[in-house]
């Protein structure tokens, strides 16, 4: 099956998605708020519960495939296992004396084990190394991280955003999720698989420093016909956006012509923009009931060949989009609740849905205000339970990386 994603909403086909594991065991009270999470979870039932998410997907005709096991198989191949190690355990991550040992354990690893461990981590105590040696060894205590967790593997939607027939690699914002990016690299250039595709990459696919130009994927809408829209959020910052765009239209391959950027309040409630919006239908978005009436949004138009741009202030953001995508309007679907009701439901991800085709999504179960609004405007809505999963502060959407999914 081709690997193209040309809409929020046509048929899903195929995605990624990450069971959580051993990452999920690491959080502690003490180290929760530096791994990005609000909570502690119960890891068994947040298990359970993407279990049971990933299998409402299947039973809709989606394939999934879970993250660790194509970075196994991406590890398996030894140019892939030495891609990864290099930038893992080096003299800059973990100082000179422990690089060699940690390389040296790791490169005898199966795979599988080695693809837990990189998720989710290694503490001092874990090894025993009587070779290593250096000021990182020395100083650790026994419930150190010597290689940190990365529980926020299971929002699949961030490091990687397939538009249309091509992918971007993300530079992520926090430095806690950076490390995903080089797992993310591994399996897109090297698992057998999506070597054989022969993928073209928009952006992130380097070692460079991209320092503030920092995007991530649930600020990514693919809109439809030749269109993105990019959230201006916490996360993803005007060079990221600037850059991303770039590499949208100066690849001779790119099918994207126009890019929406809508810029959001700088609140942790609204991190993405697919916490605050997500297309529903081939002409509905579910939208946050206040969100502010007039956001600043503009439009990157292409021009020439070279990745150079257009840019545009929009009135209003709707007619614009509803013109680039070929409808004659946008409806915005945003549930009548009071304040605290509504800051309730947008704290559990009320308004971040999957669509797995035109006007059926999945939702977390417990937003009953918004799903019932969403099914009496003709949305079919698939309740998740999401009462550990929805503590990380990602809904459906967020845990979900579409690599094939049909046109609207």
């Amino acid at each position: 099956m081709a690997l193209s994603v040309d809409s929020e909403v046509g048929q899903l086909r195929e995605v990624v998605l990450h069971r959580p594991g051993l990452e999920l065991y690491r959080l502690t009270p003490g180290n929760v708020h530096q791994l990005l999470f609000d909570d502690v979870m119960w890891a068994e039932r947040a298990r359970d519960e993407h279990d049971a998410f990933a299998a409402a997907l299947r039973d809709r005709g989606v394939t999934v495939h879970y993250f660790a096991d194509l970075l196994a198989e991406s590890l398996d191949v030894p140019a892939g296992r030495t891609f990864l190690l290099d930038r893992v355990f080096n003299d800059y991550t973990v100082g000179p004396g422990l690089a060699e040992p940690l390389r040296e354990l790791a490169d005898d690893m199966a795979s599988p084990a080695l693809a837990e461990i990189l998720i989710g981590g290694v503490l001092r105590s874990d090894l025993d190394l009587p070779h290593a040696s250096g000021m990182l060894w020395r100083t650790m205590k026994p419930g150190d991280f010597v290689l940190a967790p990365l529980p926020n593997h299971l929002f699949q939607r961030d490091n990687t955003a397939f538009a249309y027939d091509g992918l971007s690699v993300h530079p992520m914002a926090k430095q806690a999720r950076r490390r995903e990016s080089i797992h993310s690299r591994t399996i897109w250039n090297y698992h057998p698989r999506f070597v054989a595709e022969n993928l073209h990459f928009y952006y992130g696919n380097d070692d460079d420093n991209h320092d503030a130009s920092t995007v991530e994927g649930g600020d990514i809408l693919v809109v439809g016909n030749g269109a993105v829209m990019v959230g201006l959020s916490e996360r993803s910052t005007p060079q990221g956006i600037s850059n991303l765009t770039r590499g949208y239209f100066s690849d001779p391959r790119s099918l994207i012509h126009t890019v929406f950027v809508v810029e959001l309040p700088h609140e942790r409630a609204f991190m993405h923009l697919d916490t605050a919006m997500t297309m529903v239908d081939r002409d509905a978005f579910s939208v946050y009931p206040y969100l502010p009436d007039h956001l600043r949004s503009f439009t990157l138009t292409k021009r020439g060949s070279g990745g150079d741009f257009d840019i545009r202030e929009n009135d209003e953001l709707l007619p614009m989009v509803a013109e680039a995508i070929g409808v004659d309007h946008i409806r915005a679907l945003q549930a009548p609740m009071d304040d605290m009701g509504a800051q309730r439901e947008q704290w559990d991800d009320g308004n971040n849905f999957l669509a797995v085709a035109p006007g059926v999504v999945f939702g977390y179960e417990r937003n009953t205000t918004t799903n019932n609004f969403l099914a009496d405007h003709g949305i079919e809505v698939v309740g998740n339970a999401g009462s550990e999963l929805g503590r990380g502060r990602g809904g459906p959407r967020c845990m979900t990386c579409p690599i094939s999914r049909s046109p609207a």
